[in-house]
């Protein structure tokens, strides 16, 4: 994980060419980009989620994923060493972001193919344009949806930092779970929070949804162990 925590896989460099963006203003894009995203949101007048990340965003996701990786590199580090050690074959990344996860999972000699799904249009071609970069862009098929990916099962499910954003994320899981087989592992994490200041308004933390998504959790999937002191954690199907 050098060459991460060095640069992100060269996230700054690819934000400014890919932007047209200058270093100077680069640097105050990431800064403001946490409060842009969150005063972006229209609060209870959104509707559907999936509007406010396929359409409202824009750029302002791009930034604030890319502060949050490059502020957080140890712990984003720490998820690429929880891959390492279970992606194997045929990997999906739901909501993949900026790539980094999916990035990494395609430079593993143990991975055969990546197939990145992110509803944001914007965020899928920024990633094709840095695995282009990585020269990775072969591992890669780029998807809205997972059905896009035309896969009936995968060997290893990565979903971080999108459960909470979703109306229904036991629904989500769900589906995972339609995707896996025995051998399969997912790997999973979640922030049901909107913060102490509303930063993250756009996280769910309603009671009853919550709920409904551990119970979906524990009925279908069991922990897998592993060493690594974060959040993400393993899963395979109940047998």
């Amino acid at each position: 994980m050098k060459e991460f925590l060095n640069n992100a896989f060269n996230l700054k460099s690819h934000l400014m060419e890919y932007l047209s963006i200058k270093e100077c203003d680069l640097d105050e894009f990431l800064a403001n980009a946490k409060m842009n995203l969150a005063n972006s949101h229209p609060g209870e007048t959104l509707n559907d989620v999936s509007d406010f990340y396929s359409e409202i965003v824009g750029d302002r996701h791009l930034a604030d994923l890319a502060a949050w990786h490059i502020t957080s590199k140890e712990y984003i580090a720490d998820t690429l060493k929880l891959q390492q050690r279970f992606s194997r074959d045929l990997v999906l990344d739901f909501g993949g972001g900026i790539g980094t996860h999916a990035l990494a999972n395609a430079m593993s000699s143990k991975v055969e193919h990546v197939f990145f799904v992110d509803i944001n249009k914007t965020n899928r071609n920024f990633v094709e344009y840095r695995a282009k970069e990585l020269g990775v862009e072969k591992k890669l098929t780029f998807c809205e949806t997972i059905k896009d990916a035309q896969i009936s099962k995968f060997d290893t499910i990565v979903c971080f930092d999108v459960l909470e954003h979703l109306a229904d994320p036991a629904y989500q899981i769900d589906i995972f779970n339609n995707f896996m087989d025995s051998n399969s592992i997912a790997l999973f994490n979640w922030y049901f929070y909107k913060g102490e200041k509303n930063e993250y308004p756009f996280h769910i933390d309603d009671v009853e949804v919550v709920e409904k998504f551990f119970k979906t959790l524990q009925s279908m999937f069991l922990e897998v162990f592993h060493p690594i002191l974060i959040t993400a954690r393993a899963y395979r199907k109940i047998r």
